[in-house]
């Protein structure tokens, strides 16, 4: 089919039944907070409104061209793939990872209801209007529209709705497990778009993280007797200071965060610091700073977290070495066999990705975007998204965009706007279409 034929008969958003279904999904997202142990997501209470919308036009029901396939690792924790079938075999594009799971909201500290959608104007409120529910309901319309009016395409068309994104730490129950059972295989034979960012333009590269802590180890002794101490508090900061620098001079700025438009390099930092307590007049025994690295996906992070290892054995090993502060400040005390200690210890890591700037699904991403938002400007963040590099290490040429409000993810007063989601559909239209031609 012609693109133009594409364009017209798939035509803009239904904005009244997008917004009726936000508002279903919006309703559930009480219900699919993603925070263990407390808050486990119950995914397929949003999977009943994408089916119930879905199920009329797909070969479930008879006569319907959706093809709907529910899988569900875990009791009520489903993720849905559906697919409406093209006429050439072996072409395809998919849309994935719009995730039916949120992170928490405590409507205390909302100005309005989090789990009910509000409408102001152009404004849709409510946790998940952005990330990632949103996107849930624009990317089922668009599959309702492709059931409805059955253009005959060449490329077959696949939306995967996932559960489980918010939480890295349990494994085996969304996209991850997909992958593993070899359910999406087929979707590497053409582009992937991951649609869960947002501002309307292609996000082309992320940051890997790696969450970090250190505990030091000094002798506790009462504060006016400092020369008989070993204060972990002194020893935490010049640890950090040494360490900070020598990542610094083996990550430093990376010539492709240019070409990539990264805003910041790779960064190592502490973000929390504590201790048991006790008086004023008193050293501690021990303190923990914690923090994470942001790592450009120029750089590995299996190596990075190999050479802060390297640098904490350093320390210790030469811990007599380290600059000290004040004229009794000091890690070692030779005449009780005492020197104060670091122990490194890490968080689950994850990679950045950097997208393949010269596939076909990267150009008909920008030309949609110039085309409809009217500029292409693709941005890298050092933010981390999870899954994407997993999928891209399996050969799936992922590409990322999304249609909320960055400065509203994860926030209080989520919201995104209707005309952004508009925009976001006629983008994947144009997808279509140029990847009929």
């Amino acid at each position: 089919m012609a693109s133009s034929d594409v364009k017209q008969k798939l035509g803009t958003l239904d904005k009244d039944s997008f917004v009726s279904l936000l508002t279903k999904l919006i309703g559930e997202s009480v219900f699919v907070q993603n925070n263990p142990p407390e808050l486990i997501p119950v995914e397929d209470k949003v999977v009943k409104h994408v089916l119930d919308v879905l199920l009329p036009y797909s070969t479930t029901n008879g006569g319907g061209p959706l093809i709907v396939n529910h899988v569900a690792y875990f009791p009520g924790r489903g993720n849905l793939i559906v697919e409406y079938p093209g006429t050439e075999p072996g072409k395809i594009l998919s849309f994935v990872g719009m995730h039916m799971d949120v992170v928490t909201a405590n409507p205390n500290d909302w100005e309005f209801d989090p789990f009910s959608l509000g409408i102001d104007g152009d404004k849709l409120r409510g946790r998940g209007t952005t990330d990632c529910l949103g996107h849930v309901a624009l990317v089922t319309e668009l599959m309702k529209k492709l059931g409805e009016t059955k253009p005959k395409l060449k490329s077959t068309v696949v939306a995967v709705f996932i559960a489980n994104e918010e939480n890295s730490s349990i494994t085996g129950v969304g996209v991850d497990a997909l992958v593993k059972d070899k359910l999406l295989d087929k979707l590497k034979n053409g582009p992937l778009f991951w649609i869960d960012t947002a501002d309307k333009q292609p996000c082309i590269g992320t940051g890997g993280m790696i969450p970090w802590k250190l505990h030091v180890t000094g002798k506790l002794f009462h504060s006016g007797l400092a020369h008989k101490a070993i204060n972990p508090l002194e020893l935490a900061m010049e640890a950090l200071k040494e360490i900070q620098q020598r990542f610094y001079k083996d990550f430093p700025p990376h010539p492709q965060e240019q070409v990539y438009g990264f805003a910041t390099p790779s960064t190592m930092k502490p973000t929390q610091w504590s201790y048991p307590g006790g008086g004023i007049n008193q050293i501690p025994a021990e303190c923990t700073i914690s923090g994470d690295v942001r790592l450009t996906p120029f750089y590995n992070v299996k190596d990075a977290m190999q050479k802060l290892q390297q640098y904490v054995d350093d320390i210790n090993k030469n811990i007599e070495k380290l600059d000290s502060r004040g004229p009794v400040s000091k890690f070692v005390l030779p005449d009780e066999n005492l020197r104060g200690s670091l122990t490194l210890t890490f968080n689950e890591p994850m990679s950045g990705v950097a997208c393949n700037l010269d596939s076909r699904g990267f150009h008909v991403l920008c030309k949609a975007t110039e085309e409809v938002v009217g500029h292409v400007k693709p941005y890298s963040i050092t933010g981390s998204l999870p899954l994407i590099r997993e999928l891209q290490d399996e050969g799936f040429d992922v590409q990322t965009s999304g249609y909320g409000i960055m400065a509203t993810y994860h926030a209080k007063n989520e919201y995104c706007l209707l005309s952004d989601m508009c925009q976001g559909y006629d983008v994947f239209i144009s997808i279509i279409s140029q990847l009929e031609d």
